[in-house]
C-alpha cells in the first residue's frame, strides 16, 4: 500500500522564527517556508515539516539523527555555533565532556533545538 509513497516525518515547535534560524542556519539545512510551517530539505531527497503547536511539548526522544563521518568534528563545529550538547552521567550510555557517548558499535551526541526537541550526531 505504501510501497511507493513518499513519506515524511514532521514535528512541533513552538516559535518558527527560531527554528527556522537554528535549521537554517546553524545546522545548515535547505528550509523552505510554506503557509503551514518549514519544510527541512534532508539529503537523499528526505523532507521534515516543522510546524507551529502553541501548547507545544518538546519530544522526550530524539527525532532527527544526522550521520556525521567524524563526531569529534561535527561537535565541534555545532559548538561553535553555540549548540550545547547534552551530558549525561547515569544510565547505559554515559557522555565524555563533550557529550558525547561511545559504545554499542557508535558514538552519539546529543542536543536540542530551539522548542527542546532532541536531536543528535552519530558516527557508526
Amino acid at each position: 500500500m505504501f510501497k511507493n509513497t513518499h513519506a515524511f516525518f514532521s514535528f512541533s515547535v513552538d516559535d518558527m522564527h527560531k527554528a527556522k534560524e537554528f535549521y537554517g542556519h546553524t545546522l545548515g539545512l535547505e528550509v523552505d517556508d510554506t503557509k503551514r510551517g518549514l519544510e527541512l530539505q534532508i539529503a537523499g531527497g528526505g523532507r521534515v515539516f516543522v510546524y507551529p503547536k502553541a501548547n507545544h511539548t518538546p519530544a522526550t526522544f530524539t527525532i532527527l539523527n544526522f550521520p556525521v563521518d567524524d563526531i569529534e568534528e561535527a561537535v565541534a563545529e555545532l559548538t561553535k555555533l553555540g549548540v550545547h550538547f547534552e551530558i549525561y552521567k547515569d544510565g547505559d550510555l554515559k557522555t565524555d565532556e563533550k557529550g558525547i557517548a561511545r559504545g554499542h558499535g557508535m558514538k552519539i551526541a546529543w542536543f536540542k533545538d530551539p522548542a527542546g526537541n532532541f536531536l543528535s550526531v552519530i558516527e557508526q
